[in-house]
């Protein structure tokens, strides 16, 4: 696996352990896993169901636009700009299980 994608994929991992951190220390908890729903549904749209590690982190590379537009359309909780690139990686954790190539 190149040097690049282990790095993205460390991104994603690290953006979803603090998701979970941030889930259970929030009273909002249930609004933040809305809004990794809302990038997961944006993926699903962008990429489908039979993917590369490699196709999803080229999608990675423009998801800061795309995501930030999908979780405003969910009416998402306060503060969620600061948080979004938290739940775009931790998205991105959850749906690279779905790679054809996955290995944990």
């Amino acid at each position: 696996m190149p040097i690049a994608l282990e790095q993205t994929r460390r991104e994603w991992e690290l953006g979803h352990r603090r998701l979970q951190q941030d889930v259970g220390e929030t009273p909002r908890g249930e609004a933040v896993l809305a809004e990794v729903e809302a990038v997961l549904a944006e993926l699903r749209r962008r990429v489908g169901g039979s993917f590369t590690l490699a196709e999803l982190a080229d999608v990675y590379v423009s998801a800061e636009t795309w995501s930030r537009e999908a979780v405003a359309e969910i009416e998402p909780a306060s503060g969620w700009p600061r948080r979004l690139a938290t739940v775009t990686d931790a998205a991105f954790h959850l749906y690279s299980r779905g790679a054809l190539d996955y290995e944990p």
